[in-house]
């Protein structure tokens, strides 16, 4: 911000920025560049702070006649005992990342442990908390590239916990250790694969994201894949994110994968990608 209102000015900034605070905290770089005119990859304010919100995502995504779990929205703690949603539950904050308030206690079987998961999270993390109807199947992250009708699944990847992991779902603690608790493979080729990944690129066009992102993906308890969330800012570190692990998993190298998303977001904006940007930390 200091650069911009001193003047600074670039063919294209790389946005992976997060913000500071608030649910529309992930659209405040993206805002910024906008007012100043000045491209940049991925998705716009709007998006950025609509996929934060989880619950409003899932209204989005719910509308389009997409498939995603029942869920409640539960701003204080006497909303609980309205709650008519089938156990069990899962709650978490309801515009957090990286499995932030998601741990052992999140998978919840009574009325009395939706109300102390509720207490806990709203006191600890200050915002609004989203109960699901709780989907016992495998999960999947399924990776995107490219922008409206050219957007395109890149690949699909199952992970499965380990029975030793602190917790059964993909929680913080777990995604911190993932080496030892959590198991990465492709989703196998074949009709759940397509139907999920159909699912993915569907939520994703709706939703109006940009350049790359990726689709969290749970089956239910008859095997039929459910929208759970979706990324815009995709974590990209080379060997621990989903999406360039993704990638390498499709034969996609790292620098391939980031050439994409750059080249991608000059076309989109109408900028030529013949020339090698130079490069401002």
């Amino acid at each position: 911000a200091r650069l911009l209102t001193k003047g600074s000015r670039w063919d294209l900034v790389f946005n992976i920025a997060e913000g500071l605070h608030g649910r529309s905290r992930e659209a405040q770089v993206p805002a910024l560049l906008e007012m100043y005119d000045i491209a940049y990859t991925f998705s716009d304010p709007l998006v950025c702070a609509l996929t934060l919100d989880k619950a409003m995502t899932k209204r989005v995504v719910a509308s389009a006649g997409l498939a995603t779990p029942r869920f409640a929205v539960i701003h204080r703690p006497e909303e609980v005992d309205a709650v008519g949603l089938t156990y069990p539950l899962f709650a978490k904050p309801l515009a957090e990342g990286t499995g932030k308030g998601v741990d052992g206690r999140s998978n919840i079987t009574t009325p009395q442990e939706l109300r102390e998961v509720c207490e806990r999270l709203l006191e600890r993390f200050a915002q609004p908390v989203l109960v699901e109807e709780y989907l016992p199947g495998r999960e999947f992250t399924t990776a995107l590239l490219g922008t409206g009708r050219d957007a395109r699944v890149l690949g699909t990847l199952e992970m499965t916990i380990r029975a030793d992991a602190p917790a059964r779902d993909y929680s913080l603690e777990v995604k911190e250790q993932c080496e030892q608790f959590v198991h990465y493979f492709a989703m196998p080729a074949g009709p759940l694969r397509e139907e999920a990944e159909a699912l993915a690129l569907a939520a994703y066009r709706v939703l109006e994201c940009r350049d790359a992102g990726r689709v969290d993906i749970r089956l239910d308890a008859q095997g039929r894949p459910s929208f759970i969330e979706l990324n815009p800012l995709p974590g990209l570190h080379p060997t621990h994110s989903d999406l360039p692990m993704i990638a390498t998993q499709e034969g996609m190298a790292y620098v391939e994968l980031i050439r994409s998303i750059v080249v991608g977001a000059l076309e989109r904006q109408g900028l030529s990608a013949c020339r090698a940007p130079r490069i401002v930390s």
